[in-house]
């Protein structure tokens, strides 16, 4: 999962960008509304983290826009703002859902899982295609039933390559929904983590075309 950061202040924002990504969650951040819409037009983020209080715009100014411009990114905002008022005025406002400062990155982390569920159509947690059954937010996978231990990067990547529905995902854009665009990570990382995966799931796991990119060997059904 790829997630925007909208956060000004620097210690809040670097904690919540190492602690997501210690949850499996590639998170990348930016301080004010002018970052966000700018790197909302140029790239795709899976959701959205917003705090309300940026320093060149109110963060529900900043959603309003968001959604008037027909960005159907799933938003959770996070602020102090801990009235009754302010949590309604924020889900009516189009949050998907909202969490009050101060937080634990757990239930971010679950909340995230569970806002991207719902806009991709699954109401439950697990991810089923042929053999192979996915559960992001516990990190388990099963193979014809039996247990396979994955590392939380392999989880992520058979999750994006599942929500791709059989089509080809270019080894650039899966790259990039894996480590973002400021993760410096060897050349070779993702080919290791394929190579990984294969010798867990079986050779024909992850299908490969050169010009094309990758795809899992199962389809959805």
């Amino acid at each position: 999962m790829r997630v925007l950061v909208v956060e000004d202040d620097e210690l809040i924002a670097s904690g919540l960008v190492a602690g997501l990504r210690v949850h499996g969650i590639n998170a990348e951040r930016v301080r004010d509304a002018v970052g966000a819409e700018a790197a909302c037009a140029g790239e795709r983020y899976d959701a959205l983290v917003l705090d309300l209080g940026l320093p060149d715009r109110d963060g529900m100014a900043l959603l309003a826009d968001l959604r008037a411009h027909d960005q159907g990114i799933p938003v959770v905002i996070l602020t102090a703002r801990d009235s009754v008022e302010h949590r309604l005025a924020g889900l009516h406002g189009g949050a998907d859902d909202y969490l009050v400062k101060p937080f634990d990155l757990r239930e971010l982390a679950a909340r995230l899982h569970a806002v991207v569920r719902r806009v991709r159509g699954r109401a439950v947690q697990a991810i089923e295609v042929g053999p192979l059954r996915l559960e992001p937010e516990s990190g388990q996978a099963w193979l014809v039933g039996d247990p396979v231990a994955l590392s939380r990067r392999e989880i992520d990547l058979l999750v994006h390559l599942a929500d791709a529905q059989g089509r080809w995902i270019s080894p650039q854009t899966l790259h990039e929904r894996l480590y973002g665009l400021d993760v410096d990570v060897g050349s070779n990382t993702l080919n290791v983590h394929i190579h990984n995966i294969r010798r867990k799931l079986g050779p024909h796991a992850i299908e490969t075309a050169r010009g094309l990119g990758y795809r899992l060997g199962w389809r959805p059904t």
